[in-house]
């Protein structure tokens, strides 16, 4: 009997169909598919490194230095001197009034330091006429020579633009101011 045991243990241990190594013909699926990377996980990873490019990007745009609208031309200032000394007959009414000015102007610019010495007679002649409508009420104090100052550097300003020369006067100086 024991002989038919065991003959049926043979069977029943035969029985069961062999494993094949995978990747053969007549393999046998595997159990189980093995879990896929998730998609989530690398739109995360996506997301964030957009971020960070849109941020630095941000960063950059707004922490830049700005450049000023009207840039001024670098280099060092030039002072143009209108010589000789303006000397006007002030428009006071009874009294023969005067007044002298040494005049400089500033610039950064060759091309309008090379406007103003072309164009040195015209811009003499517009500020003796701006000068000779003064009164020595007018220019009395601090705030009334500032005025005319202001008043001078755009009239030189416009002169040069009607010209059609570079125009990049920074400033109008008073180096000596005489009113008698």
């Amino acid at each position: 009997m024991m002989g038919i045991a065991r003959s049926r243990m043979d069977r029943s241990v035969s029985a069961a169909p062999a494993k094949t190594p995978p990747g053969k013909p007549g393999a046998a699926a595997p159990e189980a598919p093995p879990p896929k990377k998730s998609k989530k996980l690398m739109f995360i990873a996506l997301t964030l490194v957009a971020i960070v490019a849109a941020g630095g990007g941000a960063a950059f745009w707004f922490l830049k230095p700005s450049a000023p609208a009207s840039a001024k031309p670098s280099g060092p200032a030039r002072y143009i001197a209108l010589e000789p000394a303006f000397v006007v007959n002030l428009a006071d009414e009874g009294g023969a009034r005067y007044l002298q000015a040494d005049v400089q102007l500033q610039t950064r610019d060759a091309d309008t330091a090379a406007a103003v010495a072309l164009h040195t007679p015209i811009i003499r002649n517009k500020l003796l006429l701006l000068f000779g409508q003064q009164t020595s009420q007018q220019l009395t104090g601090r705030n009334g020579k500032e005025q005319l100052q202001a008043q001078a550097l755009a009239e030189v300003k416009k002169t040069l633009r009607a010209q059609h020369a570079a125009n990049q006067v920074e400033a109008l100086l008073f180096t000596s101011i005489v009113i008698q």
